[in-house]
Parts: structure tokens; C-alpha cells; sequence
């Protein structure tokens, strides 16, 4: 497939999005890295921005099954998963998959269940598969879990432990429209909602051929040394508790894969390392409590890192 035949369809997917989703092209561009880098997102933000619209918006445009699993205190791991039920006409049990078992996964205010429910999507979103009564199930590709939590309400709420967070590819905020933006949201949703109206513009098929060529971007060596620093300097950060792992390292590589890729390179540059770290790194780090009562914050942690970090320079072939 050329390059720009890739890109159409990129602009394509993006463009869908934009009709329900008024000056989002950034949270449009990085749920779709995440898509085609085969991870997933937490979205955190105030309710009503428009975080389950994004996520319907993205199957509608990739023609993906869409799923969504209202996470509440009384959620079984059986509700996510599925359960085997006897059957006594065949004398033999018949498994019904849950809401898990879809292509586009919409895991709505998931810090509002217990852990032990939250725990149901470990496998799920690392394996791509789930096991019932000791029987694996693979899940269909693409599988694509994008999850919201409110920010501002903690009662009744299950902070996502570290494991949880760590299954996340990125994490990204929605933020309000601008004053224009939202009376442009006002205007297009005064007749009909705009989601009713799209319509696809990818088959699945063509949605895992751009997956599997996302993988065949290049990452030069110095780029890959260029990461493994950024993560080094977490580590030995003095405000920093936990620092960012070796699968933070592989996801932010993965993630710049896939921006170099909507971008229409077939090669990551450290513009893309250092677009993309804040997103991949920050729920991934712990800041010290001392850190925390002196007001830092890991955004400019993150910031003050990268800025220091020496950017490899490709030198000129003589």
C-alpha cells in the first residue's frame, strides 16, 4: 500500500470523528495511535466533555463492534466476562461471553468498581484473551478497551492500582470545547445527534493492514537509546518514587511507531518521543509524598526531563 493511500485513509478515520467531535484532533489523533499501536487508552476528565462519544465515534468510523460496560460497585468479573450456564437439553454447559468480547470496549468510570472486577480486564487487555472455568478464549483483533474516570468525584471510587494503570498505552484528558467549538456542538446536535449519522469509512480488514504495517516503521538504534534515557532519568529523578519500567519504554516505542506512521513517515524522530512521553509515562511514575506537599507535579517533571535530555542528531552521511 503507498503512502498516500495510507494517509487518505488516516485523514479519513480522523475527519469521521471530527464531525461528532468539535476541535478534538488531537485526542482524535492520539486514540487512534493507540488503536493502531494495539493498546488502549484511559480517558480522564469531568462527565459530560464527550468521552463516550469519542469512543463510539472511533468504531462507527472503523466499522468495529462497539461494546460498552457500565462499571458500578455491585460489578462481578462474570459480568465482564462472561458465564458458563448448563445447558440440560445437551447435559453439558454453554459459555456466553460478556461485553468484553467485542473489538471496541468502552470501559465507562471503571475506578467504580472493585478491584477484584477491575482485575476481570488484566488479561484481556495484556493477552488478548479471556479465561473462563480454566477455558481460554482468544479475542477477535482489533481489541481496543478505551476506559473514563472522573477526576473531581472520589467517594465511592477504587483507585486503578499500578498492574491496572500499566495496561494502558496512554492517558489523555478531553478538556472543554472553546466557546465557538461549543456552539458548533450546540448547532449540529439541535436536530438529530451527529453519531446517528456516521457511517463507516474503513473495513476492519483494512484497520488490522495498517495495524500490522504500523509495525514496520523504523525505530533507528539512537532513537531507541533516546527512550531508554528518558526512562533512566525517571528512575534516578529525587521527586520520583517509581520511576517508568522497561514496558514503558516498549509502549512509548510502540506509541511513536504509530504517530510516525498517521504522520506519513515510515521512521520515528525524537519529535515523536517527546510528543508522545507525557501521555505514555506520566500514570506510569510515582511522585514522593515530600514531592507531592511541595506542590511538583510530573507533567513538569516530565517537561524538565526531556528538556534536559540530549536529542540524537542524525549525522550526514559524507
Amino acid at each position: 500500500m503507498k503512502i498516500d493511500m495510507k494517509q487518505q485513509q488516516i485523514k479519513k478515520i480522523i475527519q469521521n470523528i471530527e464531525k461528532v467531535m468539535i476541535g478534538k484532533t488531537d485526542v482524535a489523533r492520539l486514540s487512534l495511535v493507540a488503536l493502531l499501536a494495539e493498546g488502549h487508552v484511559l480517558l480522564e476528565d469531568v462527565p459530560g466533555v464527550g468521552k463516550t462519544m469519542m469512543v463510539r465515534a472511533l468504531a462507527k468510523s472503523v466499522n468495529a463492534s462497539f461494546k460498552r460496560i457500565q462499571f458500578t460497585p455491585d460489578l462481578l468479573p462474570s459480568d465482564v466476562l462472561g458465564v458458563s450456564i448448563y445447558n440440560p437439553k445437551e447435559m453439558e454447559f454453554t459459555f456466553r461471553p460478556g461485553p468484553i468480547v467485542g473489538n471496541i470496549i468502552l470501559a465507562d468510570e471503571i475506578n467504580r468498581t472493585s478491584p477484584k472486577t477491575q482485575s476481570a480486564l488484566l488479561e484481556s487487555m495484556e493477552e488478548k484473551s479471556v479465561t473462563i472455568d480454566g477455558v481460554t478464549l482468544k479475542l477477535e483483533k482489533p481489541f481496543f478497551v478505551m476506559a473514563t474516570q472522573n477526576p473531581i468525584e472520589y467517594e465511592g471510587t477504587y483507585p486503578l492500582p499500578e498492574a491496572q494503570l500499566d495496561r494502558f498505552l496512554l492517558k489523555m484528558k478531553m478538556g472543554y470545547p472553546l466557546p465557538n467549538e461549543e456552539i458548533e456542538v450546540l448547532t449540529r446536535s439541535q436536530k438529530v445527534s451527529p453519531i446517528d449519522e456516521l457511517e463507516p469509512v474503513i473495513s476492519l480488514a483494512e484497520l488490522r493492514d495498517l495495524q500490522q504495517q504500523v509495525k514496520e516503521v523504523y525505530v533507528e538504534e539512537t532513537i531507541k537509546q533516546y527512550i531508554v534515557e528518558l526512562a533512566t532519568q525517571t528512575r534516578k529523578d529525587p521527586s520520583i518514587y517509581l520511576g517508568a519500567s522497561p514496558r514503558a519504554s516498549i509502549a512509548l516505542m510502540k506509541a511513536a511507531q504509530a504517530l510516525a506512521f498517521i504522520s506519513g513517515r515510515d521512521f520515528v524522530i525524537p519529535d515523536d518521543i517527546q510528543y508522545l512521553a507525557p501521555y505514555v509515562f506520566t500514570h506510569r511514575i510515582i511522585l514522593k509524598s515530600e514531592a507531592k506537599y511541595q506542590g511538583a507535579s510530573l507533567e513538569r517533571i516530565l517537561a524538565t526531563i526531556i528538556s534536559k535530555t540530549h536529542v540524537p542528531i542524525k549525522r550526514a552521511v559524507k
